[in-house]
């Protein structure tokens, strides 16, 4: 006992000082993306570019918007780009409660403050416990998100934990394309969280299938699993509460999104 306490104090105090302190990114992170409002002609660069289609091209001139839900944050459009139109800032606040929120537009600033919730989360305020779901996954999202467990983030401090058992959680996580395996799995452990219930996508896979977007094995995520392969499922039956895009997002993105649900 006494050489954990002598190992204890010198290691010190190592739980980042969070939200008080703002996080230490890598030089390398690409975070929220800005599109500059430019004349791009007839180029078509940056389309080329993307390997999951996230570039939307609207009639005329004008840059494409970019989708969140389908962006790897890889940076080939940034690169390709010959203005320099779309670049990645270092904001790693790009949760999202609407799917249409993640859509960025040319000329559209980063917002100056996060997006409140549009329906009351107060329940879920001082304890929400969730159930971790990969839905076949690479391990990118699952180790992101399951690293907010250890002593540098503490998210237990948050009022946060994972449930081994969906029956004991306020709601699930999903990471991952949805494969036609997972598919059935990921709809019991839904049902089988009790109501009132949150549902967490992290993720593009998980969003939109991301690079797994286009294959038959997998369902494109949850925005695309109401299918016509599910005729007899509602079209309501996986409310997405909370959106965190990213291949994969980086561990504080996911941990604001958990704590967007306290906002309001």
């Amino acid at each position: 006992m006494l050489r954990i306490i002598k190992e204890r104090l010198h290691q010190k105090h190592r739980t980042l000082n969070w939200p008080e302190s703002q996080p230490t990114l890598s030089p390398r992170y690409q975070g929220r993306p800005v599109i500059e409002l430019t004349d791009c002609g007839d180029c078509k660069a940056c389309l080329q570019s993307c390997p999951c289609g996230a570039l939307l091209r609207d009639e005329g001139h004008c840059p494409p918007s970019l989708d969140m839900g389908r962006c790897l944050f890889c940076g080939a459009c940034s690169a390709a780009c010959p203005q320099g139109a779309i670049r990645f800032t270092k904001d790693w606040r790009v949760a999202a409660f609407r799917r249409e929120d993640l859509l960025v537009r040319p000329g559209q600033p980063l917002p100056e403050s996060p997006p409140l919730p549009h329906k009351d989360y107060g329940l879920f305020r001082r304890s929400l416990k969730l159930r971790h779901v990969s839905a076949a996954g690479c391990n990118a999202c699952e180790a992101d998100t399951n690293v907010l467990g250890t002593l540098v983030f503490d998210l237990g401090r948050f009022g946060i934990e994972y449930a081994a058992s969906p029956r004991h959680a306020d709601g699930i996580i999903v990471s991952g394309p949805i494969s036609e395996n997972m598919r059935l799995a990921l709809l019991d452990t839904w049902a089988a969280a009790p109501e009132p219930r949150v549902l967490v996508a992290v993720g593009a896979c998980a969003i939109s299938g991301g690079i797994f977007a286009q294959n038959p094995q997998c369902h494109g995520g949850l925005d695309n699993l109401n299918s016509e392969r599910d005729p007899g499922m509602p079209s309501s039956a996986l409310p997405v509460d909370v959106y965190v895009p990213g291949c994969p997002p980086n561990p504080w993105s996911i941990l604001d999104g958990l704590l967007s649900l306290r906002r309001g």
